[in-house]
């Protein structure tokens, strides 16, 4: 009987652990909330990814930065953008359901060489382009040819305007939509009294 018992007790025993294994296996959900700023940003990166990647599940912050999803104690959060470098957060235990934190990008930044564009295929060709010019400039250094006074009126026909002149223009169209909005523009051809005035002066004018 006491070897039945023993058996019995191990056998009991035994079966049991894998239920504790299992149990012990269980990690804590916890909500992982934050904010995701970069290196000068006040209120925050918008469409940043935060996920989780042998998880397969994520999310992306708001227009102000903002996140929030459920993940596992011990989790691997990843949190990329473009023109950032990769940043990794791992999810520590907690006595709280819900842990917020602040993530600060740092930007990727990428320098490429220099690149000079020539419409020549070598720069010895160029070279000797340059070398072949044969321009007649006068004592003081300047081509008269670029003084004529028609070719002088066609660059100023043609020619685009500058930064000045773009914000003028901007301004005066800003200025007339602010106007449009207290006056109603009307147009005088669809004036039934203005056409009844044009035909009478007509009439007028062929009886004199």
């Amino acid at each position: 009987m006491k070897l039945t018992r023993v058996y019995l007790l191990a056998v009991l025993v035994l079966g049991s652990l894998p239920f504790y294994t299992a149990s012990a296996q269980v990690r804590k959900i916890i909500q992982l909330s934050g904010v995701v700023l970069g290196e000068d940003s006040v209120s925050g990166l918008p469409g940043v990814h935060v996920y989780v990647p042998k998880a397969g599940r994520g999310t992306t912050t708001n227009n102000t930065g903002f996140f929030s999803m459920p993940v596992l104690v011990g989790d691997s959060v990843v949190i990329s953008a473009v023109g950032y470098v990769r940043r990794h957060h791992i999810v520590a235990d907690s006595r709280e359901e819900y842990v917020t934190v602040i993530i600060e990008m740092a930007t990727d930044n990428t320098f490429l060489k220099e690149v000079t564009i020539l419409p020549f295929p070598t720069e010895e060709v160029f070279k000797q382009a340059v070398l072949a010019l044969n321009v007649p400039l006068n004592e003081n250094g300047i081509d008269k040819r670029n003084l004529n006074a028609e070719l002088m009126a066609l660059m100023m026909r043609t020619t685009p305007m500058d930064g000045n002149l773009n914000y003028r223009y901007y301004m005066d169209q800003y200025n007339a939509s602010i106007d449009d909005r207290a006056v109603v523009r009307t147009n005088p051809f669809l004036n039934p009294f203005n056409w009844a005035r044009f035909f009478r002066d007509l009439k007028q004018n062929k009886k004199k």
